[in-house]
């Protein structure tokens, strides 16, 4: 296969003009009628135009600029910007229980799909299914398997056996065990094929109705007689078994109240994964749509999912299978009925996540398992607490507490502890000045510091921060430290003195010490990672040391109105190293908002100060850092503790980066230096509009030492090579779109100039005269459009609570119309323009590098063929001019006797199987090797043949298969779906009249250059639907193809059909080959006949 290279000198060559190819062809016709064959390396520039492997200048320029920024890309995406693995590993003792009784007379997909109940070992009895709790659904995602719910389950059971069983109050507020069921869909592909994931919708509505049915069976049913019968399930769903979770609420079957929590990890709820097939999109607009109205709607009873919550828990940047971003509920959900959160903000987990690991991580099957168990309530038929009480329990677990909306408990409980104080024993501090301990328990007896609320500072913006790396007490523990909220607790007397859980007397059992009641503040602790000079990460590995823990108390000034004092007590009977740190801010001195463009950010970074005299707890907010596809590097430097007082520092820094809505956290202990990446608005998902600039954007909580005095700075710079690899998940599958537009552009250039000269150059020839040509006016036209897209993108109300979801007519909110997210790159703003001609790039170059590889792939299989069949690869010199002489005077298609007859056959087989049995995907699949050999013998005839006709024919076939090719990953993920069902003996149906429609266009163009017939030249009307066909084709691709990428294939059948058309009816052709003469274009468009 040669490989040759064109110059670009001189005006003439460098725009490639019509004048050029028509004196190429004449060379080629030249040598034709005197039967010189042409070599693909001779010397003349017309025939090395006519190699389809020869490429100019421009193009090698171009393609190594693309590929280079793709590698740059992936090299990004697979070693820069990445998060630590701290995952560790669970452990269990499976078993499941098979109902073989939900059989088809429950449901019509009992032969393909079955229903487990996972049966802990040591625990549960394996061999029957005795029901004694809770029912839990458990939803496997795509190709996921119905034992993956055992980590989560086997956890459940234990933490029950071990924790639960014998606790009194937890018995009586109505815990019980978790009963987890299962189902096995046999690893169906939920996220390639819509009906599949309507059936399993269907199948699972069908299942719980089964399920509650197993309650009211005496024989089963090991519950206590006095509870209820439940009424419904909570589900779990893994990835797209969440998205099926959310479907089921809309399918006929629905057993109304039967699902009111859905639980959700890593699952794509905003849009589908891949949008190649078009239920699967309207599926996904359905769900969204529903769930939108639902919220829109005035009053609970108007409302069909006024009891239903919905949490979802993303990854983070491991999850490299399903974009996090795709986790968002936010827009589908209002605050009051569900939220988004990352794993590397939950308390305890603290670590990013990948796809699978999400369901086996141990830190976070614990979590998970924990608040399963505070949000059912046996005493209910529907088996859990009311909604609200649901989403305190879910935000107490999953969020850090540092929320501006968090709740504080005991603000709002009844004192449970008495504090006596003792002169000697108690110390008065001053609301300006900060407590610092260094050490507990050197008094070898109880203290106090009392530090009296301030009323001088203003209520808004001013807090109480609270740090400690001891365990804070609860009422009647017996620790070193305990934290209270008091009041002066008047005399009354015993008749009517409350009585209190606790009590702690620092007067030495005096008579005469002052009285507090107090409420205990342990359960409003924010648990943080402890941050000392040995850290590393926030977490722990399954060999390492449990890490110590620092609890964080955090309360605004005007929550603590009712409240007198605090009370920190230090119960330690012996010294101990221990850290306190307790003081009253103001956020004027402690918020620092950064206001800077992302565009002066992006070219000189940002440096912020942190005066020496600063609080606990320092803000730095950067409204412009936003985007998800950006990332950053940070850089702190100092402080320095004073040598002059030989103090070490008390803590290593510590930062909190975050985002809200969705709520998204990362801790990074002991730094100095360290990255910044996150999810924050991403291309093609909608985000929460109407945010103001002071809180959008993301922020940097800094724990620093205040007791060393000296100035922090804080380095932030843009990390553009590793923001490279944040378009990795964002933009893959572009390479479904872009390198499609590309070659229809090609094409339409290859069409062109074929009207013009009579010949079809090679593909790499219309791709140069496409980039010289076309290619300025598709950017100019897809900025354009980028900047009318920023111009129409108009901020809507904030959303805050449910009430913004409802508008008055009862349809859905104003912030719901920016679909402009789903085109063109996804992002109406503009500092991204950068992206248009970087995605362009990188699909030219790999369009070209594909080219290669197909050219050599037919070039390989011609080989093969002439060495297997040389008698029907080699053509004789009369045959060959007879042949070519045949396909330069054919006017038609459509091919005679035996081979016209062979092929109306196939085609009506091909018809047939289509219409009542097979997937068009596949058809099309098969078609693409029909047309890999229709290309090899294409270009066999040419190399034998050295004929222009046989050269057009190849190079026409040629670029219709890398124009095919494009189509396949649109096409194979259905094809694997049914070719999976056919495994399972399960026939999916298709609608037969357009399963044949979609495909019969590309069917019978193949067969018609199957027949080997000559590619059809039009007159100047039909060259223009051509054109315009092309174009439109490539537009939509530009600008829809990522969100609608299952409509490229419709489109580019259009196409097939009309060149079908042009093939059966060429109509009045611009030149016409008589006796090896031509008649030139300009003589046809003067209107001369030969």
């Amino acid at each position: 296969m040669p490989i040759s290279t064109t110059t670009d000198s001189g005006d003439e060559n460098r725009s490639n003009s019509v004048d050029e190819y028509r004196r190429n062809s004449m060379h080629e016709k030249m040598a034709q009628a005197n039967q010189i064959p042409v070599s693909p390396m001779s010397t003349n520039p017309a025939s090395k135009l006519s190699s389809p492997a020869s490429i100019t200048k421009l193009l090698v320029t171009l393609a190594a600029i693309g590929i280079a920024l793709l590698g740059t890309i992936m090299h990004s995406t697979l070693s820069l910007q990445l998060d630590p693995k701290g995952y560790r590993m669970s452990y269990m003792r499976p078993g499941y229980f098979k109902f073989d009784d939900f059989d088809t007379e429950h449901t019509r997909f009992a032969s393909k799909y079955s229903l487990y109940l996972y049966r802990e070992g040591g625990i549960d009895n394996q061999h029957r299914a005795i029901l004694k709790g809770i029912p839990v659904l458990f939803i496997p995602g795509n190709a996921g398997s119905y034992k993956q719910v055992r980590p989560i389950a086997a956890e459940a059971a234990t933490y029950f056996h071990d924790n639960l069983a014998n606790d009194e109050d937890a018995l009586a507020r109505g815990v019980r065990p978790l009963d987890i069921f299962t189902v096995d869909f046999n690893e169906d592909f939920t996220a390639f094929h819509g009906q599949t994931l309507l059936d399993q919708a269907e199948y699972l509505n069908e299942a719980i109705r089964f399920i509650l049915s197993l309650y009211m069976d005496p024989e089963l049913n090991a519950r206590d007689t006095h509870v209820p019968d439940p009424t419904s399930v909570v589900i779990l769903g893994h990835s797209m078994g969440g998205v099926v979770a959310r479907t089921m609420l809309l399918r006929p079957n629905y057993q109304e109240n039967s699902i009111n929590t859905i639980l959700t990890m890593a699952a794509p709820h905003s849009q589908p994964p891949v949008s190649f097939d078009g239920t699967i999109v309207t599926v996904y607009d359905d769900i969204n749509a529903y769930w939108r109205w639902a919220y829109s709607q005035k009053g609970a009873s108007n409302n069909p999912l006024n009891d239903v919550t919905l949490v979802s828990i993303a990854g983070g940047s491991l999850d490299t299978v399903v974009p996090s971003d795709y986790s968002s509920v936010e827009m589908i959900v209002p605050p009051s009925h569900g939220f988004t959160v990352f794993t590397t903000g939950i308390p305890t987990v603290w670590t990013s996540m990948d796809h699978q690991s999400i369901l086996w991580c141990d830190q976070f099957r614990k979590v998970v398992t924990k608040a399963l168990y505070e949000v059912v309530d046996v005493k209910s038929a529907s088996q859990t607490k009311p909604r609200a009480e649901r989403m305190r329990v879910f935000r107490k677990w999953f969020l850090t507490g540092l929320e501006p909306d968090a709740e504080k408990q005991a603000i709002s409980h009844e004192p449970t502890t008495l504090l006596t104080l003792g002169e000697d024993s108690t110390f008065m501090s001053s609301p300006e000045e900060r407590l610092v301990v260094r050490n507990l328990g050197v008094s070898n007896k109880p203290r106090a510091w009392l530090l009296p609320v301030p009323t001088h500072l203003s209520s808004r913006g001013s807090r109480f921060t609270f740090m400690t790396d001891a365990h804070l007490d609860k009422p009647g523990q017996h620790g070193k430290l305990e934290v209270l909220l008091c009041n002066v607790h008047p005399v009354q007397s015993s008749h009517t003195s409350p009585t209190f859980a606790s009590s702690i007397d620092l007067a030495g059992g005096a008579a005469s010490g002052t009285k507090l009641a107090c409420k205990n503040a342990a359960q409003d602790a924010i648990l943080l990672p402890a941050s000392t000079k040995d850290s590393q990460h926030p977490f722990y590995l399954e060999y390492d040391n449990a890490q110590p823990l620092f609890s964080y108390l955090q309360y605004d000034i005007d929550a603590l109105s009712d409240t007198q004092f605090i009370a920190v007590v230090d119960k330690a009977s012996s010294p101990s190293h221990n850290l306190v740190l307790a003081e009253f801010t103001d956020d004027s001195k402690s918020l620092h908002v950064k206001h800077l463009s992302l565009g002066r950010l992006a070219m000189f970074g940002m440096t912020a100060y942190l005066p020496a005299v600063r609080p606990l707890v320092s803000e730095v907010r950067i409204p412009a850092i936003y985007s998800g596809l950006l990332a950053f590097k940070a850089e702190i430097s100092g402080p320095k503790c004073s040598k002059k007082h030989q103090q070490e520092s008390l803590f290593a820094p510590l930062v909190r980066q975050y985002t809200t809505r969705p709520y998204e956290s990362k801790l990074h202990v002991n730094v100095r230096r360290f990255d910044i990446n996150f999810h924050g608005q991403s291309p093609y998902v909608l985000s929460v509009p109407g945010r103001s600039p002071d809180v959008a954007g993301l922020s940097l909580q800094l724990w620093i030492d205040p007791s060393c005095a000296s100035q922090v700075r804080l380095d932030i710079r843009l990390d553009f090579i590793g923001s490279l690899g944040k378009m990795y998940m964002r933009y893959r599958t572009v390479f479904a779109a872009v390198p499609l537009a590309i070659v229809v552009l090609t094409l339409v250039c290859q069409f062109s100039l074929y009207n013009s000269t009579g010949v079809f150059v090679p593909f790499l020839h219309g791709l140069d005269y496409c980039v010289r040509h076309c290619m300025p006016v598709v950017l100019v036209l897809s900025l354009g459009l980028l900047l009318a897209l920023h111009g129409d993108s108009v901020p809507a109300s904030p959303v805050h609570d449910a009430a913004t979801w409802q508008s008055n007519n009862g349809t859905l909110a104003p912030m719901f119309s920016s679909h402009h997210v789903g085109f063109l790159i996804g992002t109406s703003d503009l500092f991204f323009w950068y992206l248009i001609p970087m995605i362009g790039l990188v699909c030219l170059g790999v369009c070209i590098a594909l080219h290669y590889v197909v050219l050599l792939l037919t070039h390989t299989l011609s080989a093969l063929f002439a060495v297997v069949l040389p008698s029907a690869s080699s053509f004789s010199s009369s045959s060959s001019s007879a042949a070519a002489a045949t396909a330069a005077t054919a006017t038609t298609a459509l091919p005679s006797d035996a081979s016209s007859r062979w092929s109306i056959g196939i085609m009506t087989a091909a018809h047939f199987l289509l219409w009542a049995f097979l997937p068009y995907q596949f058809a099309f699949l098969l078609v693409c090797l029909a047309q890999l050999a229709t290309t090899t013998r294409a270009l066999r005839h040419t190399l034998e043949t050295r004929s222009l006709a046989s050269s057009n024919l190849h190079n026409f076939s040629h670029a219709m298969l890398l124009l095919f090719l494009w189509l396949v990953p649109i096409n194979t993920p259905v094809t694997v779906v049914w070719l999976r069902n056919l495994m399972v003996h399960w026939l999916t149906p298709f609608s037969g009249p357009s399963n044949v429609l979609s495909i019969s266009g590309a069917l019978l163009l193949a067969n018609c250059m199957r027949a080997m017939k000559p590619v059809p030249r039009v007159g100047r009307a039909r060259a223009r639907v051509t054109a315009l066909l092309g174009l439109a084709t490539a537009g939509v691709a530009l600008v829809f193809g990522v969100s609608y990428a299952y409509v490229l294939h419709h489109l580019v059948h259009v196409l097939c059909a009309w060149l079908v058309c042009m093939y059966w009816w060429p109509g009045r052709t611009p030149a016409v080959v008589r006796d090896g003469s031509w008649m030139s274009f300009d003589g046809w468009k003067q209107g001369k006949k030969p």
